[in-house]
Parts: structure tokens; sequence; C-alpha cells
């Protein structure tokens, strides 16, 4: 499909050697060290735009899914091209400000916002309060109550549709924490109408992440249309339709449905809506726009398995022990030598502290670099401090240029606020 380039990733070889862009990778390492997070700002703003010109034909907003990858660099850059943000907490919230995202482009999901939390978002004025339960619905109209305004809402309703991906990944099952369930939606939103500091302006669905086949999209927004259809007969106004996000991307051979494809099969349901509609990419905004390079420090081997250690370990890519996660690796730079089958772990103590398992790729030498590809997304925001490890950096490639947007964390960030009290002196 002539149209896939837009989703085409910036990391090539040239002449043997891994560039991003147009900057030599292993210039980088030389530079900061290693491990590192290494971003491209061209293919972050063709993902968003491919984005933008599917949905082009209808009034819409790209609400960036922050969960994915916060770096308030990134966030910074997107706004700068239109985009909006999906968030989850007061922290997000603040990122996204903190990197002059338009307030009016900002929707709030999760089910476990505070009061704390809502009285930030109704300050700051966002777009969109997702709403995921009756009790909470209850709770941000007293929050709006106390400041004096109108708490703008839209229920995340559950259109039970299988969206075929990783258990873990799946949102839109009857046994979901998240979203309110189909049958219960009406009585929902007509308490909404009830209650004197919510105003009523859409609905929302996420059926989950990874998503590699248009058709559970397409089941749940047809599913949804039927809700809208209910909710007007009703006299309820919706003008705003968050349809969520979860396209995947090309992790290990898969061919997922490029945003062109995905609004071809859902712009006719959704312009007889005559809604604003909202999507939430995030993974497939950045994840194959990231990379984790990281050094080669042993090779061993035992009479059943060996080993490629390098200096990154779970703690900075947790997705393939977590979901048992594939991530293509290769060398930064190119050298013939036969194939092996090893496992590439990492430094922490562990048993699933690995990158790949049983995985053939050649031969590797210690002080080697090895790129760990799609990791933009679900990297650094899912990284921790385990066995005491700083953080790596992240950086991020403009043209001829890099910058480092976050610097790589001291063991001194490690125990900032932590106190020893007075008895043990």
């Amino acid at each position: 499909m002539g149209y896939r380039k837009e989703f085409m990733n910036d990391f090539l070889y040239k002449k043997n050697r891994l560039y991003c862009g147009k900057v030599d990778i292993e210039s980088i390492a030389r530079a900061v060290g290693t491990p590192f997070y290494l971003y491209s700002a061209h293919t972050l703003k063709r993902h968003l735009s491919a984005y933008q010109n599917a949905f082009s034909s209808v009034p819409h907003l790209i609400a960036y899914a922050m969960k994915a990858n916060a770096n308030i660099a990134l966030l910074r850059l997107l706004g700068k091209e239109g985009g909006g943000a999906d968030i989850l907490s007061g922290g997000e919230l603040n990122r996204a400000l903190r990197a002059e995202i338009d307030p009016a482009k900002i929707v709030f999901a999760g089910v476990g916002k505070t009061r704390e939390e809502m009285r930030e978002a109704l300050r700051a004025g966002i777009l969109l309060f997702n709403v995921e339960s009756k009790q909470e619905l209850i709770v941000l109209n007293e929050v709006a109550k106390s400041l004096r305004v109108k708490a703008p809402v839209a229920m995340r309703v559950n259109p039970e549709v299988n969206p075929k991906t990783h258990p873990y990944l799946s949102t839109g099952l009857k046994k979901s924490k998240f979203v309110i369930e189909h049958a219960q939606a009406l009585s929902h939103y007509q308490l909404a109408a009830r209650l004197a500091n919510i105003d009523v302006l859409g609905i929302h669905s996420h059926i989950g992440s990874q998503l590699t086949d248009v058709k559970p999209f397409v089941e749940a927004v047809r599913k949804v249309s039927g809700l809208i259809q209910s909710l007007r007969a009703e006299g309820i106004t919706i003008r705003y339709w968050d349809i969520g996000g979860g396209l995947g991307i090309e992790y290990n051979g898969e061919l997922p449905p490029m945003p062109l494809e995905l609004a071809k099969n859902l712009l006719p349901i959704l312009k007889e809506s005559g809604c604003t509609v909202i999507l939430e990419p995030g993974r497939s905004i950045v994840g194959n726009a990231g990379i984790l390079v990281t050094r080669v420090l042993y090779t061993k081997e035992t009479e059943a398995k060996k080993f490629v250690v390098v200096d990154a370990g779970m703690n900075d890519l947790i997705r393939p022990s977590l979901y048992g996660a594939y991530h293509k690796i290769v060398p930064v730079v190119k050298k013939r030598r036969q194939n092996q089958i090893v496992d590439v772990v990492g430094p922490i103590c562990e048993s699933g502290d690995f990158l790949a398992q049983d995985r053939a790729m050649p031969q590797a030498a210690p002080e080697e670099l090895l790129a760990v590809m799609s990791a933009g997304a679900y990297s650094f925001s899912m990284s921790s401090n385990y066995n005491a490890r700083p953080r790596p950096p992240e950086i991020l490639v403009h043209e001829e240029s890099y910058s480092v947007i976050r610097e790589r964390e001291s063991v001194n960030d490690l125990i900032r606020g932590e106190k020893i009290p007075s008895y043990l002196q």
C-alpha cells in the first residue's frame, strides 16, 4: 500500500552504520554514554500528520495518548503541529500544560480521578472529562459546584467488542475495570443531564491497544453510533465523539491498518453523526519513532543457553518481561558474522530480565552497540529505578543535530526526598 510509507521510521543504515535521519547513532553513544532512548522528530511529525490528513474531511482532534511517552519536548513538538493530549492523571495534565498544549485540546480519562485532579483540570479549562462511573460523575459535579463552573463530560461506554489483542491491552470487554456498561449508559446520561454542574457534551469508547485489524474499530463505532441516536432521541446532545486510539504498529512483521485505512472504514459512520471526532493515538505516533540503544557488556555460554549481557535491562524496557513482547534488536554497526541463537539479557537480578529470548541474531562482542527497535512507546514511561539503577537519558534528533531532552539520572537523583529519622542518627 503506497500510503504505508507515511509510517516508516527514520532509523536506516548508511554504509553499514545505523543512523537516525542524518545523525550517526554511534556518535551519539560516544557523547552521552549508554543506554539511552533516541527519538526522531521527523517521524513523530509524519505520524501525527498521517492522522490529521486521514480525518481531514470531518472536524477532528488528535489527542495524543500521553501514557505512551510523556516527555515534555515531545509533547511540545506534537502541540506545535496541532495535536492535543489524552491524559490520565494530574501529573500528565501538568506536563501537557508545561508543554503549552492548548487546554481546549485536552481530554481526561481514567477510572480513578481524584478531587484534586478534577479541580486542577477544571481550573485549566480542559475540553472533556471522560467519565467512567456513576460515583465519579457525582463527585465531579460536587467539585465543579465548589468552583462555580460546569464540568464538560463524555461518558466512556463499553461497546463490548473483542479487540483481539493481548489480554492486558484489552479495555472494551465486559470484565474490564474501565468504562460504563452499554446497558447502563442511558441511565448514566440521564443522571448527568439532571446534575446542575455537569455539561453533557460527548461520548467516548476505547477497546484496546496494539490493534492490527480494522474490524473491531468498525464494530465498536457502529455500536456507539446506535447509542448516540438513542441519546439524542432522549434529548441528550452529543457534540464530541471520542473513538479512542489503539492502532497497532509493526514490531515483528505485523501489518496494522494505517490511519488512512482506518478513516476509510469509519468516516461514513462518523460523518452521519455530525460530531467533532476525537482520536487518541499514542503507540502509533511514538512507538516506531524511538529506539533504545544499549552496549554489550559480556557474552557467556552455558550448556543450555548463549547469553548476550547488555547494559539496559527490564527496568528500561519492561514490555518483553511483562507482555512477552517482541522488539527487534539490531547492531548499530553491521559486520559480517554468523547468526546464533541467544538470550539478550540485562543486569537486573531477576530471571525475567531479558530483552529477547531464543533470538537468532548476529554474534555480538563486548563494547558493541545494539539498537532495540520500536521502543518509543511504553519504554521510558514504564521504566523504573529497580536495583537502584538511574534511568537513561532521552535524546531527540531534529534534522542534522540532536538534543538531550532528559538528562541521565544520577545516583543522587535516586535518593532525593529520602530522610534518615533522628533516632537512626
